[in-house]
Protein backbone atom coordinates (compact mmCIF):
# COMPACT_ATOMS: atom_id res chain seq x y z
CA UNK A 1 0.00 0.00 0.00
CA UNK A 2 1.38 3.25 -1.03
CA UNK A 3 0.71 6.90 0.72
CA UNK A 4 -1.04 9.39 -1.30
CA UNK A 5 -0.44 13.27 -0.78
CA UNK A 6 -3.15 15.75 -1.13
CA UNK A 7 -0.94 17.09 -4.47
CA UNK A 8 -1.12 13.76 -6.23
CA UNK A 9 -4.52 13.07 -5.07
CA UNK A 10 -5.37 16.74 -6.45
CA UNK A 11 -2.97 16.41 -9.68
CA UNK A 12 -5.01 13.17 -11.26
CA UNK A 13 -8.14 14.83 -10.35
CA UNK A 14 -7.52 18.15 -11.94
CA UNK A 15 -5.72 15.95 -15.10
CA UNK A 16 -9.31 14.25 -15.65
CA UNK A 17 -11.27 15.89 -18.54
CA UNK A 18 -14.46 17.23 -16.97
CA UNK A 19 -17.57 14.96 -18.21
CA UNK A 20 -19.77 16.93 -20.71
CA UNK A 21 -23.07 18.00 -19.87
CA UNK A 22 -25.82 16.77 -22.32
CA UNK A 23 -26.61 19.24 -25.06
CA UNK A 24 -29.95 20.91 -24.37
CA UNK A 25 -32.83 21.19 -27.34
CA UNK A 26 -34.69 24.43 -26.72
CA UNK A 27 -37.88 24.87 -29.06
CA UNK A 28 -38.70 28.83 -29.32
CA UNK A 29 -42.52 29.11 -29.41
CA UNK A 30 -44.40 31.50 -32.21
CA UNK A 31 -44.59 34.84 -32.19
CA UNK A 32 -47.65 36.69 -32.99
CA UNK A 33 -47.84 39.97 -34.73
CA UNK A 34 -46.73 42.79 -32.44
CA UNK A 35 -45.39 40.30 -29.80
CA UNK A 36 -41.32 40.40 -27.98
CA UNK A 37 -39.56 37.08 -26.95
CA UNK A 38 -37.27 37.95 -23.72
CA UNK A 39 -36.07 34.44 -22.98
CA UNK A 40 -36.95 32.01 -20.72
CA UNK A 41 -36.40 30.21 -17.51
CA UNK A 42 -35.36 26.51 -16.99
CA UNK A 43 -36.55 24.68 -13.69
CA UNK A 44 -34.59 21.81 -11.64
CA UNK A 45 -36.85 19.55 -13.91
CA UNK A 46 -35.28 21.06 -17.00
CA UNK A 47 -39.01 22.26 -18.24
CA UNK A 48 -38.42 25.73 -20.25
CA UNK A 49 -40.81 28.18 -19.96
CA UNK A 50 -40.64 31.09 -22.27
CA UNK A 51 -41.66 34.90 -21.89
CA UNK A 52 -43.00 36.86 -24.70
CA UNK A 53 -43.60 40.06 -23.97
CA UNK A 54 -47.19 41.71 -25.13
CA UNK A 55 -47.41 44.74 -27.39
CA UNK A 56 -49.30 47.76 -25.85
CA UNK A 57 -49.19 49.46 -22.21
CA UNK A 58 -51.48 50.81 -19.58
CA UNK A 59 -50.70 54.00 -18.10
CA UNK A 60 -51.45 54.97 -14.63
CA UNK A 61 -53.14 52.48 -13.37
CA UNK A 62 -53.44 50.91 -9.84
CA UNK A 63 -51.95 47.33 -9.34
CA UNK A 64 -55.04 45.63 -8.98
CA UNK A 65 -56.49 47.39 -12.43
CA UNK A 66 -52.83 46.86 -13.86
CA UNK A 67 -53.56 42.79 -12.87
CA UNK A 68 -56.84 43.09 -14.40
CA UNK A 69 -55.96 44.99 -17.71
CA UNK A 70 -52.99 42.35 -18.37
CA UNK A 71 -55.69 39.34 -18.00
CA UNK A 72 -58.12 40.98 -20.09
CA UNK A 73 -54.86 41.31 -22.47
CA UNK A 74 -54.22 37.52 -22.70
CA UNK A 75 -51.54 37.93 -20.34
CA UNK A 76 -50.23 38.49 -16.80
CA UNK A 77 -47.79 41.40 -15.60
CA UNK A 78 -44.37 40.09 -15.66
CA UNK A 79 -42.73 38.67 -12.31
CA UNK A 80 -39.63 40.32 -10.53
CA UNK A 81 -37.59 38.17 -12.83
CA UNK A 82 -39.10 38.68 -15.78
CA UNK A 83 -38.54 42.42 -15.12
CA UNK A 84 -35.03 42.14 -14.15
CA UNK A 85 -34.76 40.78 -17.98
CA UNK A 86 -36.90 43.57 -19.34
CA UNK A 87 -34.46 46.11 -17.95
CA UNK A 88 -31.34 43.92 -18.85
CA UNK A 89 -32.13 43.48 -22.66
CA UNK A 90 -35.33 45.71 -23.47
CA UNK A 91 -35.60 48.73 -21.19
CA UNK A 92 -35.57 50.85 -24.65
CA UNK A 93 -38.76 49.46 -24.86
CA UNK A 94 -40.57 51.02 -22.05
CA UNK A 95 -40.75 54.58 -20.49
CA UNK A 96 -39.12 56.18 -18.35
CA UNK A 97 -41.27 55.47 -15.58
CA UNK A 98 -42.57 52.73 -13.04
CA UNK A 99 -44.32 49.13 -13.93
CA UNK A 100 -45.88 47.19 -11.86
CA UNK A 101 -45.10 43.60 -11.44
CA UNK A 102 -47.26 40.59 -10.58
CA UNK A 103 -45.42 40.20 -7.12
CA UNK A 104 -47.14 41.60 -4.06
CA UNK A 105 -45.01 42.45 -1.05
CA UNK A 106 -44.62 39.89 1.52
CA UNK A 107 -44.48 41.83 4.68
CA UNK A 108 -47.16 44.34 3.52
CA UNK A 109 -50.37 43.47 1.34
CA UNK A 110 -50.91 46.65 0.88
CA UNK A 111 -47.72 46.97 -1.42
CA UNK A 112 -46.59 45.28 -4.51
CA UNK A 113 -43.48 45.06 -6.27
CA UNK A 114 -42.06 46.65 -9.70
CA UNK A 115 -39.64 47.82 -11.91
CA UNK A 116 -38.67 51.62 -12.56
CA UNK A 117 -37.01 52.00 -16.21
CA UNK A 118 -35.01 55.04 -15.71
CA UNK A 119 -32.86 53.77 -12.63
CA UNK A 120 -33.17 50.15 -13.14
CA UNK A 121 -34.20 50.02 -9.36
CA UNK A 122 -36.98 47.17 -7.92
CA UNK A 123 -39.17 48.45 -5.42
CA UNK A 124 -42.58 47.74 -3.55
CA UNK A 125 -44.97 50.52 -3.92
CA UNK A 126 -48.05 50.52 -2.32
CA UNK A 127 -50.99 49.03 -4.54
CA UNK A 128 -53.60 52.40 -4.62
CA UNK A 129 -50.51 54.49 -6.48
CA UNK A 130 -50.60 54.76 -10.19
CA UNK A 131 -47.91 53.25 -11.98
CA UNK A 132 -47.90 51.67 -15.77
CA UNK A 133 -48.21 48.10 -17.04
CA UNK A 134 -47.01 45.66 -19.71
CA UNK A 135 -48.35 42.07 -19.76
CA UNK A 136 -46.63 39.24 -21.28
CA UNK A 137 -47.43 35.63 -22.02
CA UNK A 138 -46.04 32.41 -21.00
CA UNK A 139 -45.40 28.95 -22.67
CA UNK A 140 -44.34 25.98 -20.88
CA UNK A 141 -42.78 23.72 -23.74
Amino acid sequence: MSNATLQTIQKKVSSRPPKAAPAAKITLPDLKKGELYVGGTIDSGGKVTHIILLSGEKADVNWKDALAWAKKEGGDLPNRIEQAMLWAHHAGKFQKRYYWSNEQYADDSGYAWGQGFYYGNQTSWRKDLKGMARAVRRVTI
